[in-house]
């Protein structure tokens, strides 16, 4: 679970791809958002609790600027399952942020949204844990009314409509497409999109399925342009060919050295049988029988001895 976290985080982290799914999810495909307007903002934040510094981290997180100021701040959080404390986390986060700009050395620069993305990439269910606030307090009917809730913007990027998916232009695009299938089919056919972050999306990809013939694939490909995952699939499916043969070779040389020692000692105790027969202690029949041989095949180990 944690390596499909680190890489999730490490494909979003390239603008192209964070500007993408900003203009997907939020805005339907539109450019919105230009990749050149992002900059990094620190995942980490410090929170002091019961008067110890604690420190909380966001998966990933960037300002949206213009004419160098803040318009707002977006997160984005990977979920490949569900957390029933996701509104809880979400808010925490996003309250971090707000409390950074009450500060006092920030009181005279303009205030921006803070607005974060729950990815939820799981594609076997859908996301069965609360998305506000009220679902996760137990909350007196007589102080309900003085309670904000609090929302989390929910996205199962599985159970999008096909058109939504076709939407995206980066490698995320990719991505959600074999979340897509994998849901409806339960298998993954892929297309002849070039891939921009080859080992970003390999890595990720790895992850997801499990299949380190991915990762394996990396340093078949670089320095190569116009990369598309039929190419990717073509090599991943070569070196699985590669291992089996492989395998079957060490398995051919490990039967026979075992089928080697059966032929050793059984020689062995033939011989040890022939050495009785010859001094009168075994006749043949029995030497034979102990051999587990026929008298006649016995025999014939006798003349060549």
């Amino acid at each position: 679970m944690q390596d499909k976290d680190i890489t999730q985080k490490v494909l979003e982290k390239y603008n192209d791809v964070f500007a993408d799914i900003l203009n997907v999810l939020l805005f339907d495909g539109r450019n919105v958002v230009e990749e050149s307007t992002l900059t990094d903002a620190l995942p980490m934040s410090m929170l002091k609790i019961d008067g110890r510094v604690r420190s909380q981290e966001r998966d990933i997180a960037k300002y949206w600027r213009k004419s160098k100021i803040n318009v707002a701040l977006f997160g984005l959080e990977n979920q490949t399952v569900a957390n029933k404390l996701m509104p809880l986390r979400v808010f925490g986060y996003d309250g971090t942020e707000y409390v950074k700009q009450s500060r006092k050395e920030n009181s005279g620069k303009s205030k921006y949204p803070v607005i974060t993305l729950v990815l939820y990439l799981g594609y076997e269910k859908r996301w069965n844990y609360p998305k506000t606030l009220f679902e996760v307090l137990d909350i007196d009917e007589d102080i309900k009314p003085y309670v904000n809730d609090f929302k989390i913007n929910l996205f199962e990027i599985a159970y999008m409509d096909r058109e939504k998916i076709d939407l995206f232009k980066s490698d995320f695009r990719i991505l959600a497409d074999y979340l897509y299938q994998m849901r409806i089919n339960r298998d993954y056919i892929a297309d002849e999109t070039d891939i921009a972050h080859v080992e970003e999306l390999l890595t990720l990809m790895s992850a997801m399925t499990g299949d380190n013939r991915f990762e394996e694939t990396i340093n078949d490909l670089k320095g190569k342009e116009n990369i598309n995952m039929c190419e990717v699939l073509d090599r991943v499916e070569a070196r699985g060919i590669e291992k089996g043969i492989e395998k079957g070779i060490e398995k051919g040389i490990e039967q026979g050295r075992i089928e080697g020692r059966l032929e050793g000692r059984q020689e062995g105790t033939i011989n040890t049988l022939i050495s009785l027969v010859n001094d009168g202690i075994l006749s043949v029949y029995e030497a034979a029988s102990r051999a587990d041989v026929s008298v006649e095949d016995f025999e014939k180990y006798i003349k060549k001895n």
